[in-house]
């Protein structure tokens, strides 16, 4: 049986919640990290919806994967069920990633489904930069949410230019 891995490309990547053996960083083939979710409880309304992260297609994205161990798999399977599709906005897939370490894995992770109703791809960073920075949710409001993001990535030496141009627009937009 292969080892399984998950893959973490936002708050996964820091806050995993559930026991691993293994943590690496990983960069996941097919999809890049977005801000593409209408958030419409955490980070804003029905009304004035936030954006969160999900993975988009297209590209690569750098995270972190998990090696769990195999008596867990269905218990953190459960679990990242629970956490991820609340709202069915997230599709669960096997992809391909790359460890660190050059390995070659398959890891579950999910992804956003271009379908779901509160699925968005801003046109630009300047478009998301406008929706973050005046949107706020049941958690917090939604520039904490892309500020604490761009912070972990870059602890982990993860860059990820569209997120940091849409934060330093967004908290340009706050302080104006």
């Amino acid at each position: 049986m292969e080892d399984f891995w998950v893959f973490g490309y936002g708050s996964l990547m820091w806050k995993p919640s559930f026991a691993f053996e293994e943590r690496q960083i990983a960069r996941a083939h097919g999809y890049r990290r977005s801000l593409c979710i209408r958030s419409w409880v955490h980070r804003g309304t029905r009304e004035q919806p936030g954006l969160v992260l999900g993975l988009d297609r297209g590209g690569s994205c750098k995270g972190v994967a998990f090696r769990v161990a195999d008596e867990r798999r269905e218990s953190v399977i459960d679990y990242l069920r629970e956490r991820e599709l609340v709202t069915s906005v997230y599709l669960e897939r096997v992809a391909p990633a790359r460890l660190a370490d050059g390995r070659m894995i398959k890891a579950l992770i999910y992804v956003a489904d271009p379908a779901h109703e509160q699925f968005e791809r801003p046109s630009s960073p300047e478009a998301a930069a406008r929706i973050v920075s005046s949107a706020i949710g049941a958690s917090g409001n939604n520039l904490d949410y892309v500020r604490n993001t761009v912070s972990h990535l870059r602890e982990l030496g993860i860059r990820d230019h569209w997120l940091e141009n849409v934060l330093e627009q967004a908290e340009a937009a706050v302080t104006d």
